[in-house]
């Protein structure tokens, strides 16, 4: 991020700190959407005590993880409205809130319909933490730069799912099964302290010397970004990245025990290799649109999706050579995986948006896309159970051909804005 202290415009520069202020502006928002996952990715941990010692079965274990995603992706919308109209610092910190406390309480009401209930509210209060971010991000982080920037930022989501099921298994052996929801819970509203105190929507905000900030009606803002095709392309594409995203986060270790023979052990070690991959995939995909593109994201996405076709064409043949082309098929469609997802959930939604509008084009575009979220567990068990491991690959083929065709209609798209509010 080099250069970052000479890219706002003097108008709505914070003079004295510019670099300090967008430094603490990254890492804190960054500690939020990572923080968001304690209180998301504990409930994965805790599945095995909720079934045994508080006796819920396996298929409503199904039903509170299904309704808590339809909450999550109906959130995206209204969230994201919520967030153009008022402060998205307000939107993000109530949602960090009610997280937390939706956790405390689950963890002293265990029965199967409270938890449903609770599941359903944290899912809507999880919602409100993307589209508020990306407000924020946008604020702060001028068109030109958001490609690098953004590439960066959305590792948070790597990084905050994997620290919280490291401590969520840590928190249930604290005594009682139940810290996996208080424990975690604490911790996000520490998170949510910082967050709202370091955290300031846009620059003007963090400026003694600024003037008042014209606003145009919210509504207004929320009917440009939904009359706008860029906004539905982008979410299609990412509905269908996150199918397969979600595809391998979840069943990855099934596929490699049950089809390619690995012990589960090794199975574990070699599925955390997409997420890992995945990291390099979120920074190639932002400096190649930055510096190779000119800030055009949707080459990037056209093109990785296309390698993601190629990838998983080949990961059959490349599962039959052993370990090590399993590891190199595996690494590579999570790098081909993550690159347009980042893309297309951060920089494209800020592009799209606008600095105003931010907020409901990531609504917009997250909420579709997390439709391919509750889509992809039954995508798999269908086509896996009736046709096999390898069908299923070519499933995956056309989704990918699907979604490089859904971003190459704006291959010279660009981001209006050049002006930070």
């Amino acid at each position: 991020m080099s250069g970052i202290s000479h890219e706002l415009s003097a108008a709505a520069a914070v003079r004295p700190h510019r670099f300090s202020w967008r430094t603490r502006i990254f890492a804190v928002t960054w500690l939020a959407y990572a923080g968001f996952y304690l209180c998301r990715k504990n409930f994965s941990v805790l599945m095995p005590f909720l079934q045994n010692q508080a006796r819920i079965s396996k298929l409503r274990l199904a039903d509170i993880l299904f309704y808590y995603s339809l909450c999550y992706s109906a959130g995206q919308f209204l969230m994201g409205s919520l967030a153009d109209r008022f402060s998205p610092r307000t939107v993000v910190g109530v949602g960090l809130v009610v997280s937390a406390a939706a956790n405390f309480a689950m963890a002293g009401h265990t029965a199967y319909a409270v938890l449903l209930a609770l599941g359903m509210v944290n899912g809507l209060a999880q919602s409100a933490g993307w589209p508020g971010l990306i407000k924020i991000m946008a604020a702060w982080f001028r068109p030109e730069e958001r490609g690098v920037v953004m590439g960066w930022w959305t590792t948070n989501y790597v990084f905050g799912g994997v620290a919280a099921t490291l401590f969520a298994a840590w928190s249930v052996g604290r005594r009682h099964w139940t810290n996996g929801f208080i424990l975690p819970a604490a911790l996000l509203l520490a998170v949510a302290v910082v967050f709202v105190t370091l955290v300031r929507d846009r620059p003007s905000d963090a400026s003694a010397e600024a003037g008042p900030i014209v606003r145009r009606n919210p509504l207004a803002n929320y009917r440009e970004v939904m009359s706008q095709p860029v906004v539905w392309s982008t979410a299609a594409a990412a509905c269908l990245v996150k199918i397969t995203r979600y595809s391998f986060l979840f069943w990855l270790p099934l596929y490699l025990t049950e089809r390619l023979g690995y012990r589960p052990e090794q199975a574990g070690y070699l599925s955390s290799i997409y997420e890992f991959a995945g990291i390099g995939g979120a920074l190639a995909a932002g400096y190649a649109s930055e510096k190779l593109l000119g800030s055009r994201r949707y080459p990037v996405v056209s093109i990785m999706l296309a390698g993601l076709a190629l990838a998983c064409l080949i990961q059959p043949r490349l599962g039959g050579l052993g370990w090590a082309g399993t590891l190199a098929g595996i690494a590579l469609i999570g790098v081909m995986t993550y690159g347009p997802d980042t893309i297309l959930q951060g920089a494209a939604c800020q592009d799209a948006g606008g600095a105003r509008g931010a907020a409901s084009a990531a609504g917009v575009v997250n909420g579709v896309a997390s439709l391919g979220q509750l889509a992809s567990p039954y995508l798999v068990a269908l086509v896996a159970t009736r046709w096999g491991w390898d069908t299923l690959f070519g499933v995956f083929v056309a989704i990918a051909l699907a979604g490089s065709a859904a971003a190459a209609p704006f291959w010279n798209y660009r981001a209006a804005d050049t002006r930070i509010p």
